[in-house]
């Protein structure tokens, strides 16, 4: 690789730490470990899908992503560590990679950090850029180290690029056709859960005719909402049925109880009841069924949002089963995502009983939903394939490393 005046003299630069860097507080876990830098906070989501899809192959793998631009979220994946990454310099690049010793390093984006990209090809980790994304490969402070920026790209085996004008960016700042492939965007997608076929098809049949819409992953201060937004739909639709998943299925006695001061009739599925033509609840309060439920339903709401301090639950999973989605304006969590599906039609933002029962009684009839459910189903397919590919370049990749 041609040596580079400019990467030279920013490393000079680097060398000279303010601090002796501190050491990091989670200890590095045994087995393989995927460096995964996320430059913006949709990175978040996409890679700790990836990681889990990663550790289904491979037991024992771990992921740890990076972040310098955004707020430590709570992490979905046990598999899956996040820490700041220091500031870029040499001491302190050295003093991370000596602690976490990577087996590969997935960069995001853009926002090249030089003195860690470097040391990590000093040592020989194999480095993706993924994502790319001109926006996020320039940077005003480059314009002091011209040929920086090609000495960096050089050092990935790979870049896959969000688009064709970021490829051709890439291209002009020397990186050769070879290593570029153009994947689309990498973004969390939809993941369809396990569910019983035998259930599915009872339920479809007694639920036959009748409209059925979820109120999923609730929280025991949004059930009232809920059961009122629920009896202004049965005005409209008297044989409608509720299906109530709580976020903790622990919570099922709490919420049962609620269900009998309301007066509702309703049934309890962990006590094996099934609907009846004048249930007007289902409480679904066990776990690993959510396959199931959003494939019953052609509406679902993602509870957990409808209130201050809450933060949203996945909006992949109902998108992933074709129901289409509604959701409560606390959704920090998956702020992202909710704006990739409200922007496609695919999900609406209701802000509490009035609008949550306007909204399903707007989806009721059959092709509403549909719509919803179809587009849904679009924007959460898209990004199927790039995860695909990053998935086979990590897999060849370690086993590469693995038989040496």
């Amino acid at each position: 690789m041609r040596r580079s005046l400019s990467l030279a003299a920013y490393l000079a630069l680097a060398r000279r730490a303010a601090h002796e860097p501190a050491p990091p507080a989670t200890t590095r876990p045994d087995g393989e470990l995927v460096w995964a830098h996320a430059t913006e906070p949709a990175h978040l989501d996409a890679l700790q899908q990836l990681a889990e899809r990663l550790a289904m192959h491979r037991p024992g793998l771990h992921m740890l992503i990076t972040s310098r631009d955004f707020s430590a979220e709570p992490l979905k994946s046990k598999i899956v560590m996040h820490e700041a990454l220091p500031p870029d310099t040499v001491p302190a690049a050295k003093a991370f990679l000596d602690h976490w010793r990577p087996d590969i390093c997935l960069w995001t984006g853009g926002d090249l950090q030089p003195a860690f990209i470097t040391e990590a090809d000093a040592r020989d980790v194999p480095l993706y850029l993924i994502d790319a994304e001109e926006t996020l490969l320039e940077k005003s402070s480059w314009r002091w180290f011209p040929d920086m920026p090609r000495a960096l790209l050089g050092r990935f085996a790979l870049i896959l690029s969000r688009s064709a004008n970021t490829a051709r960016f890439l291209r002009r700042l020397g990186v050769k056709d070879a290593e570029i492939s153009v994947t689309g965007p990498f973004q969390e997608g939809a993941l369809a859960l396990p569910y019983s076929e035998s259930d599915r098809e009872e339920l479809a049949t007694l639920l036959r005719g009748r409209p059925v819409w979820l109120a999923a992953m609730l929280q025991l201060p949004e059930l009232d909402a809920v059961l009122e937004a629920h009896q202004a739909v049965s005005r409209l639709a008297h044989r409608a049925l509720l299906v109530v998943v709580p976020d903790e299925p622990d919570d099922g006695p709490a919420f049962r109880d609620r269900l009998e001061q309301d007066g509702r009739r309703h049934v309890v599925w962990s006590q094996g009841a099934m609907p009846e033509e004048t249930t007007q609840v289902l409480l679904a309060d066990t776990y690993g069924e959510m396959g199931l439920w959003y494939r019953l339903a052609p509406i679902t709401f993602m509870g957990s949002s409808l209130q201050s301090g809450q933060w949203g639950r996945d909006p992949n999973e109902p998108a992933a089963h074709g129901s289409a989605i509604l959701y409560g304006p606390y959704v920090r969590r998956y702020l992202s995502s909710y704006t990739r599906f409200a922007e496609a039609g695919a999900a609406r933002i209701v802000r509490d009983a009035e609008t949550l029962g306007t909204a399903v009684k707007r989806l009721i009839p059959a092709d509403q939903s549909a719509a919803m459910a179809h587009a849904a189903w679009d924007v959460a397919s898209q990004s199927a394939g790039v995860t695909d590919k990053i998935l086979d370049l990590v897999q060849d990749t370690l086993d590469i490393m693995e038989a040496r």
